[in-house]
């Protein structure tokens, strides 16, 4: 570098997916927030994609506004599925070309790094009553069950697999297994029902999760619902990753990937995959706004802005369609309208496009779920056959029943 050349002043980015749950928000402050402690001499900023303030625009916004030019931006999730490898990576794209002269480099998602597998393992000691330092040779007569996110993403999938394999060898569990909250199977509520008939008189109930939100309190009160029908059974209920200093070692390392160009040989970067699929017309890049509906995740239904900008038909009172804040509409709208006296109506439209997952009738997945005290706007996920063969767990007002509802 010549003397004449300035140092382009450096920045941090946590890209998170967002919540509706107030705490989750919080959380994912305090992670943003043990980053700055480990690069104390840079800006260190976080946004969401939706349902949370700040968005991600506000982030890069905040970092430009403090003289950045070269930002690293890494996904605040632990796989990469649809938001890590499209939704984020065209936000920062967007972004990149509206501001000339500003650079961003994406990095990868937290994966199945060793820190993660020990943050992991050290809740599950914890909730345990045991010393992760100095962990027992076995837990032979203890079941492990992992509950994963869930997607239409066949490879996030199974890396939660993967990890429970890894922890169950690790910590020598009599038995362990995968569950998931989302759209693929099994699903919590039969996972666990199938898993009991092991004989197991202890179940540990670990999530694999970063932050709480509408999920974890779902899982929560299903767990507690299954263990006061089986008090001969003792439940452990492992809290959720949060700010665990190996998670906050796991960003770390990967803003340090960015600075020292050390992208794994061989592979594709996020953003490299992104902007593949994008000159050949496989995804698209959208303005996204802070609150879209994701019709393939169950914890949300409209949101302040859909409902709020949501056209009404005078025939049957429900949206129909919604608009985006670009002015144009990728509509989903449909009602189902059940024998039990109120309908379900989901009528989204945002920035981009999700996966179908071919599964979502599967005997064990959250079509189990129907009834089990889980948010109405899930059942925007389901064909009109699959409804009306599970008609008949649908009961009364299921917005006063749904566990993700209650405070």
């Amino acid at each position: 570098m010549s003397k004449t050349e300035s140092v382009k002043k450096q920045g941090i980015m946590i890209c998170g997916h967002g919540s509706r749950d107030k705490d989750a928000e919080r959380e994912f402050g305090l992670v943003a927030k043990g980053l700055k402690e480990r690069f104390p001499h840079l800006p260190v900023e976080y946004g969401f994609l939706e349902f949370s303030a700040p968005n991600i625009h506000m982030g890069l916004d905040s970092l430009l506004k403090q003289g950045v030019e070269e930002i690293y931006a890494v996904p605040g999730m632990l796989f990469a599925a649809t938001h890590a490898k499209n939704d984020i990576p065209s936000v920062l794209t967007t972004y990149e070309e509206k501001n000339p002269g500003l650079t961003v480099t994406y990095g990868r998602e937290l994966g199945l790094q060793d820190d993660m597998i020990e943050a992991f393992q050290a809740r599950i000691y914890e909730s345990l009553g045991l010393d992760p330092e100095n962990p027992p040779a076995n837990l032979y007569d203890t079941l492990l069950v992992v509950v994963g996110r869930g997607t239409s993403d066949t490879g996030a999938n199974a890396e939660a697999a993967k990890l429970t394999r890894i922890v169950n060898e690790n910590m020598g569990f009599g038995w362990a297994d995968t569950v998931y909250s989302g759209v693929t199977y099994p699903s919590v509520g039969v996972g666990l029902e199938n898993l009991m008939k092991l004989g197991y008189k202890r179940i540990v109930i670990a999530p694999y999760f970063l932050f709480t939100g509408r999920l974890i309190k779902r899982i929560q009160g299903y767990v507690n619902k299954v263990a006061e029908a089986n008090p001969a059974i003792e439940f452990i209920q492992t809290p959720y990753l949060s700010d665990h200093s190996r998670v906050i070692d796991a960003f770390q390392n990967r803003v340090e990937e960015i600075m020292q160009g050390e992208e794994p040989t061989g592979e594709e970067t996020l953003m490299n995959s992104f902007k593949r699929r994008l000159a050949a017309g496989e995804v698209d890049v959208h303005h996204h706004h802070a609150e879209f509906v994701d019709p393939l995740d169950d914890t949300q239904g409209l949101s302040d802005f859909d409902a709020k900008h949501a056209t009404f038909t005078a025939t049957d009172n429900k949206p129909s369609s919604v608009l985006s804040a670009h002015g144009h509409s990728h509509s989903h709208g449909h009602s189902h309208d059940h024998s039990h006296g109120h309908s379900h109506s989901h009528g989204h439209s945002h920035g981009h496009s999700h996966g179908v997952y071919k599964h979502i009738g599967h005997p064990m997945g959250p079509r189990t779920m129907i009834g089990e005290g889980i948010c109405c706007c899930f059942m925007g996920q389901f064909t009109d056959e699959i409804l009306e063969e599970e008609k008949h767990k649908i009961d009364g007002d299921c917005t006063k029943t749904a566990f993700a509802h209650r405070s």
